[in-house]
């Protein structure tokens, strides 16, 4: 069924960038995204997944195509988790808030607590682990409530149980909470086990691929990995790249 324009989120229509004098990242890429979902980019390193990203938050602009977003509030999540070492975790998760002139610590709070961190607030990031350090930075990216959630990779980092665990928390913050999620990654279980559509960016054809719908029932939980649909999804999209 056709998306009707009030639904979507972002589109792209056209889209070619690249650096003068340089070939093309991306080119006459078209891509709606729905509000609400979560939209996974996959492809080979240096493809222009990032890239994508930036022009989805208007951090670069295209040289040809329009970018069409209708959703006002976004935050980035990274692969670093870019936290300031001589803030408390609490003071790291408040400084969005800060530059906005907003402080709110009852939000700040709240937000703390959704992603199980109330007991470390007045940590300083050198002593967290890995995964707290990540939630830290969803914690930060939620604390404004955005209505659109850029991820670059944010859990590749990780060892293989704790992604698993964090991965489970961004799928509860944003059923909690309803922001549209574009998300990059390398791994196409965790594309197929968190997305609605998963797009392969720089296919054998040189052409962004048509988003394979994503229909396994939510919530996913991490067995779903081992569910056989979930291994031909899988299957799918590698024959893609």
């Amino acid at each position: 069924m056709p998306i009707a324009p009030t639904e979507v989120g972002l589109r792209l229509q056209n889209v070619t960038f690249g650096w003068p004098g340089e070939t093309p990242l991306l080119s006459d890429l078209t891509l709606e995204i729905p509000k609400g979902q979560i939209i996974a980019l996959v492809g080979k390193s240096g493809c222009g997944k990032s890239t994508l990203l930036r022009l989805a938050a208007g951090l670069l602009q295209p040289s040809q195509g329009t970018v069409q977003r209708q959703l006002d509030t976004l935050s980035f999540v990274f692969q670093n988790p870019n936290l300031l070492p001589w803030r408390t975790l609490r003071e790291n998760v408040s400084l969005p808030l800060e530059l906005q002139g907003n402080p709110n610590p009852g939000l700040v709070d709240e937000t703390i607590a959704s992603v199980g961190l109330s007991d470390y607030a007045s940590r300083l990031p050198g002593v967290l682990s890995g995964g707290m350090k990540m939630r830290t930075a969803l914690a930060r990216a939620l604390v404004v409530r955005p209505e659109m959630m850029l991820l670059d990779e944010p859990f590749s980092a990780l060892d293989a149980i704790t992604r698993r665990d964090v991965q489970q928390e961004f799928l509860g913050l944003w059923r909690a909470h309803g922001f549209t999620a574009v998300l990059v990654t390398h791994d196409i279980d965790e594309a197929v086990l968190l997305a609605d559509q998963v797009v392969v960016i720089g296919n054998p054809s040189g052409q962004t691929s048509t988003p394979f719908l994503v229909d396994l029932p939510r919530p996913r939980t991490s067995d779903l990995r081992h569910d056989p649909t979930t291994g031909a999804w899988v299957r799918r999209i590698e024959s893609a790249l």
